[in-house]
């Protein structure tokens, strides 16, 4: 599979008009049910995906899963060949995921696929281009996302000197009777809240 070098694939995004993928209907979105609004996001998928082939056309079409936890939105995972976005995280926040989430992720897609992928930060210079000159969109690097749902550890304890994070697993075994102690101060756990209903210090 022929692959382009750093050169050309700048040279091609520089005297590119900056492409916009379409606007979401944001009421359309939420309406959908769980099945439809994955569907909109593999569909969206596709669209940054065919966007991409304008700057390297042998760039293959990754897979996509809704299998991704915690606080992470998206993943681009070469050695699977695709694309992971975290369901939950999605299903609260639908619109920022296709208009930013999907773009960021295809664009670590496409850098990767660059001759000498293997030598560039995961949000370096050539990330930062294609975000910019080929989706038209801000370069940025984290999500601000309330990940209390999302979260593998949403419940928070606290002892005397520290705050502790609990799966909903350990806090079934609290709520069932079985008592925790600090491995630091030795005194026993207190529980506070969720950690979306709290200021985790």
């Amino acid at each position: 599979m022929a692959r382009f070098t750093l050169p050309e694939a700048h040279a091609i995004l520089a005297f590119m008009m900056t492409p916009v993928l379409d606007d979401i209907d944001k009421d359309w979105l939420t309406g959908l049910d769980v099945t439809a609004s994955q569907q909109a996001l593999l569909d969206r998928c596709t669209e940054a995906w065919k966007l991409c082939l304008e700057v390297y056309g042998d760039l293959p079409c990754p897979r996509i899963w809704f299998d991704l936890r915690g606080k992470t939105a998206g993943q681009a995972h070469f050695g699977r060949g695709g694309l992971r976005f975290n369901p939950v995280l999605y299903d609260e926040n639908r619109y920022a995921f296709l208009i930013n989430i999907v773009p960021h992720e295809m664009a670590h897609w496409l850098v990767d696929h660059l001759e000498g992928s293997e030598k560039m930060r995961p949000h370096g210079h050539e990330w930062k281009t294609v975000m910019r000159e080929l989706f038209g969109l801000a370069p940025d690097v984290t999500h601000c996302f309330d990940t209390g749902r999302a979260s593998p550890a949403p419940h928070i304890y606290a002892c005397s000197c520290m705050r502790h994070t609990f799966t909903n697993r350990r806090h079934g075994l609290v709520l069932g009777g079985k008592r925790y102690h600090c491995r630091s101060c030795l005194l026993p756990l207190t529980y506070l809240g969720r950690n979306e209903d709290i200021k985790v210090s």
